[in-house]
């Protein structure tokens, strides 16, 4: 073959290795499983599938033109690999096994996903794309609100947008629920403050963008919201202060920290159901409390191995119609990620997620704590609001949830995890900005 025959050949290796084609992955992906309810509102499920199939394709394929940058073990955590093998052993035993199959196939696909951009963009890269996201997202929430709410007065119902803004709410945007879009604001509002301390964005883009979060946070008019605001502003404030400490300190204050959160762990494991019976004098919590206990009487049944995983609960099968049955509802999830994996992985499963989402944040918080610029606390302050909203809402486990923690996880993996230490003689995933302190 000529040279100008190879290089012909070579166009398709290079534009799959290039950085403008994995900046524009992951804009895509991460606009794909943000908009998720937007496309499936539109498309169907078989055509948000499709979408997520070609996404997968196209990253299998990056992957493999930037192969001599990346080793097999340094690729995803080890957590999670035990974790998808177990969750993918649950099928065997799983009521409908085709079903179950099914499930795992969506939570690896959006694992493959995270994996691509974990590899293939830096943090700053990270959050930038994710910012740009954001900003469309609900900026396209606000102006949907404003035409159902105000301008014409009625629900738009294929969007599931109830048109409450003129009566203070609540709001779903879109993205469904009020209690997702709630989520969402405040994973975006971490990721405009980051971009704003980093300055990679201009202050007055930060400032919309900010207010634009706020008001949608403020009329989803959901408590839920308000827990997720002080569990993320205590974390940035104790993490600020951690930072600010003198290093001789920081090692104390750290395992200080680390035993009071084991304490509250336990505490809240051993008096788990006088909580929830706590929580039915609100009425917010009073039908999760319903679908919690119902859902942990159906642990009891099968503790060990669950029912098998499934992800979105089918509403035909065992357990999960029984549970809807007692509760006279027609829930999709457990609304609590822990218990949803104890139902379905069993207590083997539960052991591995928790395993998975404390390493995780170990090293993210451990990181973002020694390392000057403030980029670095973002991975720590997104994985604090996914684990305080996943004991109300079963996102973690799906769609952009499980796409952030496994993101964070991976990149967090390898700069504290035992890869950190391995020779990398292809210059494998791009490691953390080192950017001066802001």
């Amino acid at each position: 073959m000529t040279a100008e025959g190879a290089a012909r050949h070579a166009w398709l290796p290079d534009l799959l290795g290039s950085s403008a084609m994995a900046a524009s992955y992951a804009l895509a992906t991460i606009g794909a499983l943000f908009g998720s309810h937007v496309l499936v509102s539109v498309m169907g499920q078989p055509g948000y599938s499709a979408v997520v199939v070609g996404l997968c394709v196209v990253g299998v394929a990056i992957l493999v033109a930037r192969r001599h940058e990346l080793t097999l073990v340094r690729l995803v955590p080890s957590t999670l690999v035990l974790l998808m093998a177990w969750l993918l052993l649950t099928t065997a035993w799983a009521t409908s096994p085709s079903l179950s199959i099914a499930g795992w196939l969506a939570l690896a696909a959006t694992a493959l996903l995270a994996t691509v951009v974990a590899h293939t963009r830096d943090t700053m890269q990270t959050v930038r794309a994710t910012g740009d996201v954001l900003r469309v997202m609900l900026t396209g929430s606000l102006l949907v609100e404003v035409l159902s709410g105000i301008l014409i007065d009625l629900p738009i119902s294929f969007l599931s947008v109830a048109g409450n803004l003129a009566d203070g709410g609540p709001i779903q945007g879109l993205f469904g629920t009020r209690t997702r879009l709630g989520l969402v604001t405040m994973l975006a509002m971490i990721t405009f403050l980051v971009e704003w301390r980093t300055r990679s964005v201009r202050p007055g883009l930060t400032v919309y963008s900010v207010v634009v979060a706020a008001i949608l946070a403020l009329f989803t008019g959901s408590p839920i919201v308000l827990l997720l605001a002080v569990a993320t502003g205590l974390a940035t404030a104790v993490l600020a202060i951690v930072r600010r400490a003198p290093a001789h300190t920081r090692s104390t204050l750290q395992m200080a920290l680390a035993a009071i959160l084991a304490i509250a762990a336990v505490l809240v494991y051993v008096f788990r159901r006088p909580l929830v019976y706590w929580l039915n004098a609100a009425p917010e919590f009073l039908t999760r409390s319903q679908v919690w206990n119902a859902s942990l009487d159906m642990v009891e049944r099968r503790p060990v191995q669950g029912w098998g995983w499934y992800g979105t609960w089918p509403d035909n099968l065992l357990p999960f119609i029984h549970i809807n049955v007692l509760t006279g509802r027609d829930d999709t999830s457990a609304l609590n990620a822990f218990i949803d994996m104890l139902l379905q992985g069993g207590w083997v499963g539960g052991f591995l997620f928790a395993v998975l989402c404390v390493v995780a944040a170990a090293r993210a918080w451990l990181t973002a704590s020694q390392r000057r610029s403030t980029v670095y606390t973002w991975p720590a302050l997104i994985l604090i609001a996914l684990l305080a909203n996943s004991f109300f809402e079963s996102t973690l486990l799906c769609g952009f949830g499980w796409f952030l923690l496994v993101v964070c996880a991976t990149r967090s993996s390898l700069v504290r995890g035992w890869r950190a230490g391995l020779d990398d003689p292809g210059g494998s995933s791009p490691a953390l900005p080192h950017e001066p302190g802001r």
